[in-house]
């Protein structure tokens, strides 16, 4: 007979706990209990390299693209993502590019409501977002969709695109 409170226990070498202790996790919550967790799926074999081989600033940008392209799934077709900032007078900004500085420096490039050029330099350890939802400009035909083009260039690698 089979004891209901005993549980199995996995053993691990020494090099598979180093490993796990440091590879990619992701755990969220929603009250939808159908609601996958934004970032898992199909992630970029650039994002299953063990966190410590990444400074904060590339590993910070890198799950950040994963949850704007996640983000702009759930847009419709007259909306695109733009990011609000805390802190600051920098407010809200149309996310026309993101980048990274080695080891612990983000910027955004992008535009306000009035047209005004923007980007804003941020060390990894303030880094505050918020992902919103703005109407695509007018004169577009389709609205950009800038998490698919980061998206990319992860699976392409920074040196691809100079």
């Amino acid at each position: 007979m089979t004891d209901p409170k005993r549980t199995t226990l996995s053993i691990e070498t020494s090099a598979e706990a180093v490993e796990n202790a440091i590879l990619p996790r992701v755990h969220e919550v929603h009250t939808d209990p159908d609601k996958k967790p934004a970032c898992t799926d199909d992630l970029p074999n650039t994002m299953q390299a063990p966190v410590e081989a990444k400074s904060p600033a590339q590993w910070a940008y890198e799950r950040l693209i994963l949850y704007i392209q996640n983000f702009e799934k759930q847009l419709d077709a007259d909306q695109e993502v733009a990011m609000g900032f805390t802190g600051g007078e920098a407010g809200v900004i149309r996310i026309e590019g993101m980048g990274y500085f080695d080891p612990d420096i983000l910027t955004f490039y992008g535009s306000t409501d009035d047209g005004m050029k923007t980007q804003l330099v941020q060390h990894v350890s303030q880094l505050n977002v918020m992902l919103m939802a703005l109407p695509a400009e007018e004169e577009q035909q389709e609205p950009n969709r800038i998490g698919f083009r980061l998206a990319r260039d992860l699976e392409d690698g920074p040196d691809a695109t100079g």
